[in-house]
């Protein structure tokens, strides 16, 4: 047995085509939906994701404009930052990059953003919203596996659904979409008892705890669908040898690399799930995706008296 791979980039451009064609709309009605992106400092991780969310903006004809105060900045001079996005016209959506550096209060700082312009879904506005079941943004890594599960026909009403992890930016969103879609839901953490036995009895787990290669086969029913989260650069050979043990052609990857991306699903869980998303490969791409959509849908909702029907009704 092995299991049925679900590819979040082919999921990505499915969504990346009906986005253009909502752009293409609202561009002739001289709406340019613009994404303002905060990158703070030099965090090579940060740069990375930024660049890829400015890429994939431009990609798809959105206005993009990237602000890098120094790793430096006071939170009264971040606040200063957003503070101006949040009047400037030309913006619908306004992310900053996390994490902030330890002396800016970053609470703080998230909820300076207008809600309706805070396309990650991090205000507690919206969150507030997400939880009563009227959402107006999603934090955009939990939207992309709803996109992953509905798309791939994965049966989530009645299932049995557990997300190991319960952060602000996924485990706790995650449960509540899961549970508005009419799954019921446990939420796992470091420390909850007799981990792998509450797990296997999921349907569906959804991993995003950033631990490298935690979730082993012991802990799938076999035929479940695992949707794995996490995304850990190993540089150790020991822990690529015990990880890819069963992997040669991966192993080798690593030998001649010196580093691999994994996720918290183990490699070896393919032969024992129904489905799962491989990493690179997975969530990651639908996580831009939906940052993508939340921009659209800020830039129609921000200017609704001529927006197309189209646009303004995409949930």
């Amino acid at each position: 047995m092995s299991a049925r791979i679900l590819s979040g980039n082919a999921i990505r451009d499915e969504i990346y085509a009906e986005l253009g064609a909502e752009i293409a709309a609202l561009r002739a009605a001289g709406i340019r939906p613009g994404l303002a992106a905060v990158l703070v400092g030099d965090n090579p991780a940060s740069k990375i994701y930024v660049k890829n969310k400015i890429v994939a903006s431009e990609k798809l004809g959105l206005a993009s404009l990237q602000f890098t105060p120094l790793a430096t900045v006071t939170t009264g001079e971040l606040l200063s930052v957003v503070e101006d996005l949040n009047r400037r016209e030309d913006v619908d959506g306004i992310l900053v990059q996390l994490p902030l550096p330890a002396q800016v209060d970053a609470k703080k700082i998230l909820e300076a953003v207008d809600p309706s312009k805070d396309v990650d879904g991090f205000h507690p506005v919206n969150v507030g919203r997400l939880v009563a079941g009227r959402p107006n943004f999603v934090a955009c890594t939990p939207a992309g596996v709803m996109e992953i599960l509905r798309r791939s026909e994965i049966g989530i009403e009645g299932a049995n659904a557990v997300v190991l992890g319960r952060s602000d930016i996924v485990g706790k969103p995650m449960a509540i979409l899961l549970m508005h879609a009419n799954a019921t839901v446990t939420v796992c953490h470091s420390k909850t008892r007799n981990l792998p036995d509450v797990v296997r009895r999921a349907d569906i787990v959804v991993a995003a705890m950033g631990r490298a290669a935690m979730v082993t086969p012991e802990f799938i029913e076999p035929g479940a669908t695992v949707i794995d989260v996490g995304i850990n650069r190993i540089t150790d050979a020991s822990a690529a040898e015990r990880i890819f043990a069963n992997f040669p052609e991966r192993l080798a990857d690593f030998r001649a690399k010196g580093t691999a991306l994994v996720g918290d699903v183990h490699p070896d869980v393919v032969h024992v799930a129904g489905a799962l998303t491989p990493v690179p490969g997975g969530v990651g791409p639908l996580t831009i995706a939906m940052l993508m959509s939340n921009t659209v849908r800020a830039a129609a909702r921000r200017r609704d008296t001529r927006v197309p029907a189209a646009a303004a009704q995409r949930p």
